[in-house]
């Protein structure tokens, strides 16, 4: 296989990737929202586009490729996060940021071409929102301005949703302000106290839709290459941009390709800040290294559901240690063999099963297959450290394990001796989960790593 193929949301099917121009291939991806600490499902969409921006670079080169991800910091979550932490709404998206871009650089991911800041095209959301309504396509009510999803004939086509079916219970935003429970907001009016920039419907901010609409128009024009993004954020988000976006350019298609990442899931139940069942990427970097928590993202097809557990980043991480024993400098020029693999569809699982058997043949000494399986390895964005740096992560990591285990069998022993056998139980079950077993002899505990 020496095409690239994408499952394409748009057609529910997978494609040869055709690019508009091989001197100017284009991709987008919905980046964060930033008012809280990136999570481990965020930080699958994070690989998963870094992956294909990796991909498109060693078929195209990297002059020849564009790969946009926008920051979203102007949004109703940042505002309500900023309230509830009673933090400025500018100290808040500028730290969590910061935060973002250290998961990004703890996860080996390349660098976008832009970067671009929501708040940094206001005026271009101003001017898009101005021409949908001279359109007549969106309308103003009270400061709100609103697009009429009626007046776009093939609303649904991405999410494969019917709007007639849609109107009887989706979740969309309710108001009264509306022509059509369909309709989504473009504009809308900020408080006093809130963000908010001067228009012609009055002092207010744009609505999230309209952000990836500008930013991506700018930087990539009207019609580009791939779109992508979670699951999540098919209906109404992409949705919502394929209308505005077409009518305001005046286009059939907005992005020709669609691509976009199954969920993270922990105890089967997708990850979330809502729910509250997540895990921080800084947390399980630290905890597990930036590489081993990569490798575990990329355990399952991108499209599939991951479910995150200790058993998962334990195996991962003997992996890796394994593979680290053929680490080398020295690169082979070629592509792999098994690139093959990531053009069908990005299938990592299977690329990573090829990847055992490089590491194989290199251990049986088989000729410039050691430089085949370094240069593998690095194409997906692994052996970024030294054999020394990730000898000196496992140490530390290693002194604070033992430290924090000790500590927990000394919490267990006194619960033990109080009588508080719930309680023992518990504390084992939790080691048990971080993959540490622990055997009760003569009176005495001993621990070993699982």
């Amino acid at each position: 296989m020496n095409n690239l193929h994408l499952t394409n949301s748009l057609t529910n099917k997978k494609e040869i990737f055709n690019p508009i121009s091989k001197e100017k291939v284009s991709l987008y991806a919905c980046g964060p929202t930033v008012y809280d600490s990136p999570h481990v499902g965020n930080a699958r969409a994070l690989v998963v586009f870094d992956l294909l921006f990796r991909i498109l670079i060693e078929l195209y080169g990297k002059q020849k490729v564009k790969y946009i991800r926008n920051i979203t910091d102007i949004d109703d979550k940042i505002i309500e996060a900023s309230k509830n932490k009673k933090i400025a709404i500018s100290d808040l998206t500028i730290l969590i940021t910061k935060k973002f871009h250290k998961d990004c650089e703890d996860l080996f991911c390349l660098k976008p071409t832009k970067e671009p800041k929501a708040t940094d095209h206001v005026n271009g959301m101003i001017k898009m929102t101005e021409k949908l309504i001279n359109k007549k396509v969106a309308y103003e009510t009270k400061g709100h301005v609103y697009f009429s999803v009626a007046s776009f004939k093939n609303y649904g086509k991405l999410s494969n949703k019917n709007p007639n079916d849609l109107k009887a219970g989706a979740r969309v935003e309710v108001s009264k302000l509306k022509k059509d429970p369909l309709d989504f907001v473009l504009w809308k009016p900020s408080d006093k106290n809130d963000p908010g920039w001067d228009s012609p419907w009055g002092r207010g901010r744009p609505g999230w839709h309209l952000e990836c609409s500008v930013m991506s128009e700018k930087y990539l024009g009207s019609n580009f290459d791939i779109h992508g993004g979670g699951l999540d954020l098919i209906f109404p988000h992409h949705e919502n941009e394929i209308a505005q976006s077409c009518v305001y350019n005046g286009t059939e298609k907005f992005a020709n390709y669609w691509v976009h990442n199954g969920f993270v899931t922990m105890n089967k139940e997708k990850m979330s800040k809502s729910v509250g069942n997540i895990t921080t990427i800084e947390d399980a970097t630290k905890k597990y290294s930036g590489q081993v928590v990569r490798l575990s993202l990329m355990s399952a097809q991108y499209k599939q559901p991951l479910d995150w557990n200790n058993e998962l980043l334990v195996e991962q991480s003997k992996t890796l240690d394994k593979w680290y024993s053929m680490y080398s400098s020295e690169v082979s020029e070629k592509t792999p063999e098994c690139f093959k693999d990531l053009l069908d569809d990005m299938n990592t699982p299977l690329y990573i099963s090829k990847l055992h058997e490089l590491f194989q043949q290199s251990q049986n000494g088989i000729k410039d297959k050691k430089k085949e399986f370094n240069k593998a390895c690095r194409l997906i964005g692994l052996f970024n450290e030294s054999i020394e740096d990730r000898a000196k992560f496992k140490k530390s990591r290693i002194e604070i394990s033992e430290k924090y285990i000790l500590s927990k069998i000394e919490d267990r022993n006194r619960a033990k001796k109080d009588g508080n056998y719930k309680l023992a139980d518990q504390i084992r079950e939790e080691l048990n989960k971080e993959g540490i077993d622990i055997k009760d002899e003569k009176g005495k505990t001993s621990w070993n790593y699982k």
